[in-house]
């Protein structure tokens, strides 16, 4: 599909349990922390639930 770069904006603590999950498993641990991945249902579907968290940009 393609690659997207995520940027953590937004932070995680008072965030439920799975939401800090989701967030570690895009490999983001603080604010202003950017990721590449490969854009997959997988990865649509982690950047939906934390959406309100994070900046998505296509790469």
């Amino acid at each position: 599909m393609g690659k997207v770069k995520i940027t953590q904006v937004k932070s995680i603590i008072d965030r439920p349990k799975r939401q800090k999950r989701t967030m570690e498993a895009l490999g983001l641990r603080k604010i202003g922390m950017t990721t590449e991945k490969e854009l997959n249902d997988a990865v649509q579907g982690m950047i939906r639930k934390v959406e309100h968290l994070v900046k998505v940009e296509e790469v």
